[in-house]
């Protein structure tokens, strides 16, 4: 239904849990569970999905949306999710992760199951931090980025560049699906929860792996408020990790 932005009325998803989640104000976290919360409902598959928190900011993901989860070791949520899946091929499956977790200690586990191409959802926030833990650089921070490590900004002779992982494993042929997305404008929202679904939908249907990122803020890690953290993030993210599709077979 056509309808101006003042508008419209939001109503929450029937699937989150009512409880205040624990998430700094502004963060990207709190939308993305809701896309996803919509996402199973719309589907209708609540009953038979599975998803995977390993540690970090998402370690309390279960906490807010109303199906089955399994809590994985830092970095291990694909490896589970893959014996998940292989163990339920009818279940939806998928891993929530932050870029500290996937792309740092769950490199291999990631990596292989891409290669593999296990019929699951990997959903990957990447908002360049460390941002459970104190601020500090995480594979995906940018040049030039300050953190509690690299208090002078991130430089290529020390800390070498930026990990773009969705890059990397669109290359692999068990990764049938890869895009990257944000949810700082409620048009942005609207193509984030396309993609997710497209996702799941590629998951049930036994297409390989599909891979979706989230190009996202940290306002505490970043030390900005929301607002000048998503103009941060448009200004000097954006150009390093480009939304959109990376990969459809």
């Amino acid at each position: 239904m056509e309808t101006n932005e003042q508008n419209l009325v939001y109503s929450r998803a029937r699937l989150l849990d009512s409880r205040p989640m624990h998430y700094c104000p502004g963060c990207s976290h709190g939308t993305i569970h809701a896309l996803i919360a919509e996402v199973i409902d719309e589907m209708g598959v609540q009953d038979i999905s599975l998803g995977i928190s390993p540690v970090g900011c998402s370690v309390l993901a279960y906490h807010y949306i109303d199906i089955d989860w399994a809590q994985a070791a830092h970095g291990r949520a694909a490896a589970v999710a893959a014996g998940m899946k292989r163990l339920n091929p009818k279940k939806l499956v998928f891993t929530y992760q932050g870029d500290g977790d996937l792309a740092a200690i769950g490199t291999s586990e990631t990596v292989h199951a891409c290669n593999r191409g296990d019929n699951i959802t990997i959903i990957y926030v990447n908002n360049a931090i460390y941002g459970m833990t104190g601020g500090q650089m995480a594979p995906t921070t940018i040049l030039g980025q300050k953190t509690s490590t690299t208090p002078d900004g991130r430089r290529p002779d020390l800390n070498g560049y930026p990990f773009k992982f969705a890059d990397m494993i669109s290359l692999l042929d068990g990764v049938t699906y890869v895009t990257r997305q944000s949810v700082h404008t409620p048009n942005h929202v609207r193509k984030a929860k396309k993609a997710l679904r497209k996702a799941f939908e590629r998951s049930m249907e036994e297409k390989g792996l599909s891979f979706v990122e989230f190009v996202s803020t940290c306002n505490s890690g970043w030390k900005m408020t929301p607002v000048q953290s998503n103009q941060w993030m448009e200004e000097n993210m954006f150009p390093v990790y480009p939304l959109g599709d990376l990969k459809d077979k």
